[in-house]
């Protein structure tokens, strides 16, 4: 391959993340409804049948099928499929910041209105129960925040003598924030407690 046909290979290429085609891809839809003159976000709590976190606090949502359009109609399918709910009852969907998680996932969140609450109907294998929480306890409650640190282990046959400093090497330490909104009796952490933080700082964007 000469140089002309280099450069042409890569001059238009659409730049994306590094390795996504390696990541599990996932859509949430963070949804408000409207009670007792006030807006409300609501929860699912995930169903004790369920293999992965059972019983925990949760956004609808779920993995990005390859017959799915967009990030956007995943998230509208998960909360139809788990709410039980038309996608005529899911108005005003609107995108989030995606998440990039350090365990190979993609997650992009969106925010989105429904318009019939009391037509929900939660598909017992996924959803528990549902609740909501007043949007304005929120802006009131910021969440509590701790840190979560990332131990570096190589595996036992690491080459550390074709790396300066060998076993010696100055590993950068990797971490996050984790934060817990509590609400009554409810403890509303881990993803669903980052997207919401994020959510109610987009709102307090000018």
């Amino acid at each position: 391959m000469d140089i002309n046909k280099l450069v042409k290979k890569i001059e238009n290429r659409i730049p994306s993340i590094l390795g996504r085609k390696m990541f599990s891809k996932y859509a949430v839809l963070l949804p408000l409804i409207e009670k007792e003159d006030e807006i409300h976000v609501l929860f699912e709590v995930r169903s004790s049948q369920l293999r992965r976190q059972p019983g925990e606090i949760c956004f609808p949502g779920g993995r990005i099928d390859q017959s799915d359009r967009d990030e956007k109609f995943t998230a509208i399918r998960e909360t139809m499929e788990e709410l039980g709910i038309e996608e005529d009852d899911i108005q005003n969907v609107s995108p989030l910041d995606y998440f990039v998680s350090p365990f190979h996932n993609i997650i992009y969140p969106h925010v989105g209105v429904i318009s019939n609450p009391h037509k929900i109907n939660p598909n017992p294998a996924e959803v528990g129960e549902v609740f909501t929480v007043p949007l304005s306890f929120f802006k009131t409650n910021p969440p509590e925040v701790y840190k979560i640190k990332f131990k570096v282990e190589p595996e036992e046959n690491f080459p550390y003598c074709d790396i300066i400093g060998g076993e010696k090497y100055q590993w950068q330490v990797r971490g996050m924030d984790e934060s817990f909104y509590y609400y009554e009796d409810r403890v509303i952490w881990g993803l669903t407690a980052g997207i919401l933080k994020h959510f109610l700082e987009v709102l307090e964007e000018e």
